[in-house]
């Protein structure tokens, strides 16, 4: 059987990462790429890319160009060009964004609204 798939294998080229063992609240504004690992609770804006690692606990209202999950997620994600979400990942969210990926074996709980791309 085939491991989950996540967005970037290579961490080194990813702008930034938030370790596993890094409990972080508050709010993030990067302008990049993100990886969380580690646990999150607050507000993250972005130009760029958030990745949710397979081991990371994140509660946020999300706004971002792009957003990965292969973690878990609570909250608000509103995305201007994709989400995916992996297997194995767990989402209770309400999402905005004009394209969604839902891998088999993932779990999503909550509402989708679908936008047209800019």
């Amino acid at each position: 059987m085939a491991e989950p798939k996540e967005v970037v294998e290579d961490e080194n080229k990813i702008d930034t990462v938030i370790a596993d063992d890094i409990s972080f609240k508050g709010s993030l504004n990067f302008k990049n790429s993100l990886k969380i690992k580690g646990s999150f609770e607050g507000k993250i804006e972005t130009d760029g890319q958030l990745i949710i690692g397979r081991e990371a606990k994140v509660s946020a209202d999300v706004r971002a160009s792009e957003v990965s999950n292969s973690g878990v997620f609570n909250g608000k994600i509103k995305a201007t060009k994709k989400i995916e979400l992996f297997k194995k990942s767990k989402t209770y969210a309400d999402l905005v964004a004009p394209e969604l990926d839902i891998e088999s074996g993932s779990i999503f709980n909550g509402t989708c609204i679908m936008e047209e791309k800019n």
